[in-house]
């Protein structure tokens, strides 16, 4: 694509004194291609939105065509299992909003997909976005009642099926719609299954990567995070080789389901990402409601590229362990720019609607990225030869 240069004002707020650096300005050096930005609005569903925007990019780097495919479809599917293991673990899995890249690939391949306009987000309560406040009230109070309950059994119906499951996919179709069964696209008749199907995707093909060092390199493991309900394993690699996929994926034509930390100062609302020394504070939540309770002073606060900490492999594990870097939001990483100084950034579609100085899209410095990633998903060739040959990917 044809390079863009963009221009941006940053800003350091520090102790009531105004202190300001040359704006940055940005060259592309490789961009794949995207789908349209997304807004999940009033929803804890960016997993959702990030996997299926990764997915979709996987079809334009196939030569597939330009999808948009329906996140209320996989979220309901979701929300209905992650309640059952609620269930079942007696509230021990936290049932939530919240949901990791791998409840996309293992639903995509269990259920379907559908496009999105059989399943619109907002339509049933008369909206264009979606609003998930209510749901989550009504949801979370009948799942809660279920699991958390003194029962000595749990009610059947005549079919042989639990009376509560009922009850919760009935109050998932009442707000997030029917799942269709069938649905006719571009003149053919297709099933969730048969849609996926032809497509030509495969959820094997997929693997998530991580890094840290309470578990042994090159191997595999379950990533301690509540939304990680499934289980999903990750590969963990040392940190600068987990930059190398970062970088090889973006040159090789690949785009990243990311993973990260956005609820720290140098998260801007501008639409850029800096790591500095900075501390987060006591927040709560995840997602865009973490990032918004910050105070208004704190979201001004932009760090100077110039004061940029690049973390040690040891620095980000305490990170992880003291709960300083924890599992905010899901995004897509698409390709990497440079500024004027020769610092790299990825380009990252976020899923909160055109906002932000860039409408939709941030900048995301090397040095943030490697300090903040939690996990990312990419397509098993986009790591490079080597690295997959230590972690026996063929």
């Amino acid at each position: 694509m044809k390079k863009i240069v963009l221009s941006i004002a940053m800003a350091f707020v520090g102790l009531g004194v105004f202190a300001q650096e040359a704006a940055p300005e940005f060259t592309v050096v490789k961009e794949n291609p995207i789908t349209s930005i997304k807004n999940q609005n009033r929803a804890g569903t960016c997993w959702c939105y990030s996997s299926l925007a990764f997915i979709e990019s996987e079809l334009l780097r196939m030569g597939k065509g330009e999808y948009d495919f329906a996140e209320m479809f996989i979220v309901h599917n979701t929300y209905l299992d992650r309640a059952d293991k609620a269930v079942r673990t007696h509230g021990d899995i936290s049932f939530s909003q919240g949901g990791s890249f791998y409840d996309v690939l293992y639903g995509m391949e269990k259920f379907g997909l559908v496009p999105e306009e059989e399943m619109r987000p907002g339509v049933m309560y008369g909206e264009a976005l979606s609003n998930h406040n209510e749901l989550t009230a009504v949801s979370d109070a009948v799942v809660a009642a279920i699991a958390k309950g003194k029962h000595r059994s749990l009610q059947v119906g005549a079919d042989g099926q639990p009376l509560w499951k009922k009850a919760i996919e009935a109050v998932h179709d009442i707000y997030l719609g029917e799942r269709p069964e069938q649905f006719t696209y571009n003149g053919k008749e297709y099933t969730p299954q048969s849609f996926y199907q032809s497509l030509g995707l495969n959820a094997a093909d997929y693997v998530s990567l991580t890094s840290y060092t309470h578990h042994p390199f090159y191997g595999k493991f379950v990533l301690e995070i509540q939304d990680n309900w499934r289980w999903a394993e990750s590969y963990n690699l040392p940190i600068d080789e987990l930059m190398q996929v970062f970088d090889n994926a973006i040159m090789e034509g690949y785009t990243i389901a990311w993973g990260s930390d956005v609820s720290e100062q140098g998260f801007t609302r501008d639409g850029v990402a800096i790591m500095n020394d900075a501390k987060n504070g006591d927040l709560q939540g995840s997602d865009m409601a973490r990032w918004l309770k910050l105070s208004e002073e704190e979201k001004k606060v932009t760090p100077k590229p110039s004061n940029e900490k690049w973390c040690t492999q040891e620095e980000r594990q305490i990170a992880y362990d003291n709960w300083e870097t924890t599992d905010d939001h899901g995004m897509q990483i698409y390709g990497i720019a440079k500024d004027q100084n020769g610092t790299e950034y990825y380009m990252v579609k976020n899923s909160w609607g055109e906002s932000g100085k860039y409408k939709g899209i941030w900048y995301a410095s090397k040095a943030f990225t490697r300090y903040k990633t939690m996990n990312i998903v990419v397509h098993k060739n986009a790591i490079p030869k080597e690295i997959r040959k230590k972690l026996g990917i063929n």
